[in-house]
């Protein structure tokens, strides 16, 4: 039932339905359920003189001889018409049934049971000229006949009880006519002040500045509302992340792409030069699809990072053949390697071996372990006399079920004082002269961090010159989906 119905929902009005739904309904049960006590109440006085006097009319029967007589005094006869609402009737009926005094046509009780002859009054219910009587019944034995009492009866009808009733009825719901409007008011009163703290809530979210991501305060709203600011502060957490990555992406794409279109603009007004040659004309073009490479490379990186740094909310982990995945990034990187006469090779499970999977997102996986292939294969020097040497590794823990990833050169290595600070973005180690965006390290990072993974550098060839290094990215055995 609606009392208050709108278009749109209303908390308000879903409260005050919800309140004075059933007060309504209950308003007219009580009225019915006050009418049914009023009659009983009304009814048990009436009852209880109509006993009396039947009582008090057996006692007027005289026996003379053998002949039962019945007198009745002008006082008993004022007793009985005493009710000006009411008629009333009575019968005096001898041992034989013959007629004493009284109505001659009132109905007899129909069964005899206990009472008879005891002297006690029962009442009942009867139609007698069209009318509903309340009858009061009593046997009493007389000496002249034992064992066939007489019959005494008295009859009223029962408008004085109704009346009472009605009275009742009237006392006690007449001022409910009054109390439930004033019942509804309250009502709507206390809901309006209830509801004031989300209407406070309201004017602090609207008085916010645009820019202010703070959370809200919880400890100045009810406790009710305290799983919705919780949800809100949530919200605008994830929100400020989100914008921080989008300003972060903006930053990083501008600083990054900034140097190769400079580069791109340079070697474009070089060409153009009158006193140009046709070798100068060749090297701005081949310096041009440099730095278009460079430029490219860049985008992808940005692009991956932001994709790794989104991707905990959008996509999904599944089981990932890690050995699979390093297999075919080794296969993808071979020509590169080939071209820097690069010793490249694999060790660990083939694929398809169940320890070696893993819970996460192969496109993810596969970009973390490309971006160490290509890392390696960029700053490793390598000749057809002196190779390099590029290996990649996956080992299973058999005990803690954790997978260890690991890619490691013969490069120049990192400093023990850069290792923290390569996987930084755009942060590139000082000497190298390798084309670079300073990205690849720290998507590694944060892909790692989205499958609870944790990368480590070190040095693969301690104690020798060049050290070379050695990434370790190390899973656990839990499932970092869940």
């Amino acid at each position: 039932m609606k009392i208050f119905r709108r278009e749109q929902s209303s908390l308000f009005a879903e409260i005050l339905d919800w309140m004075l739904t059933p007060i309504l309904l209950l308003w007219p049960i009580s009225l019915v359920l006050t009418w049914l006590v009023a009659q009983g109440l009304a009814a048990k006085p009436f009852d209880q003189a109509l006993a009396y006097n039947a009582l008090a009319l057996s006692r007027l029967i005289t026996v003379s001889g053998d002949t039962p007589r019945f007198e009745l005094h002008q006082s008993a006869h004022q007793l009985l018409r005493a009710a000006e609402s009411d008629t009333v009737y009575y019968q005096i009926l001898g041992p034989g049934g013959e007629l004493l005094s009284g109505e001659p046509g009132l109905p007899q009780p129909e069964e005899v049971g206990e009472e008879y002859g005891s002297g006690r009054p029962t009442l009942r219910q009867v139609q007698f000229n069209g009318q509903t009587l309340r009858v009061a019944s009593v046997w009493v034995q007389l000496p002249s006949a034992p064992g066939h009492p007489a019959l005494v009866q008295v009859a009223e009808t029962p408008d004085k009880r109704e009346t009472l009733a009605t009275e009742i009825v009237k006392g006690v719901m007449l001022p409910q006519f009054a109390i439930l409007p004033l019942a509804v008011l309250m009502v709507w009163l206390a809901l309006v002040q209830a509801v004031k703290p989300l209407h406070r809530l309201e004017e602090r979210i609207r008085a916010r500045d645009p820019e202010d991501l703070s959370p809200l305060d919880a400890r100045s709203v009810p406790i009710e509302l305290m799983p919705l600011v919780a949800s809100v502060n949530d919200l605008l957490l994830r929100l400020t992340g989100s914008i921080a990555t989008q300003k972060r992406f903006l930053a990083d794409a501008a600083h990054q792409l900034k140097t190769p279109l400079a580069g791109l603009r340079m070697q474009a007004d070089l060409a153009q030069r009158p006193d140009a040659s046709a070798e100068d004309l060749k090297l701005s073009l081949r310096q041009i699809g440099r730095s278009s490479v460079n430029a490219t490379h860049a985008v992808n990186q940005l692009l991956s990072l932001a994709r790794a740094e989104s991707s905990g909310v959008v996509l999904q982990h599944e089981p990932c053949d890690l050995a699979q995945i390093a297999v075919d990034v080794m296969h993808d990187c071979a020509p590169r390697a080939m071209e820097k006469f690069l010793d490249m090779g694999y060790e660990g499970p083939q694929p398809g071996s169940p320890g070696a999977v893993i819970q996460g997102n192969s496109t993810l996986l596969t970009e973390m372990v490309r971006n160490l292939v290509d890392n390696a294969i960029n700053y490793t020097p390598s000749s057809q006399d002196a190779p390099g040497v590029v290996t990649t590794r996956v080992l299973v823990d058999p005990f803690s079920h954790a997978v260890v990833l690991q890619v490691e050169d013969s490069g120049p290595g990192i400093a023990p004082a850069e290792r923290e600070l390569v996987f930084q973005p755009f942060y590139r180690a000082l000497g190298t002269r390798t084309d670079g965006s300073g990205l690849g390290l720290p998507i590694v990072l944060e892909i790692a961090r989205q499958h609870a993974a944790t990368v480590t550098v070190d040095a693969s060839r301690p104690g020798q010159n060049p050290p070379g290094a050695c990434f370790t990215v190390r899973f656990t055995g839990s499932d970092p989906a869940t």
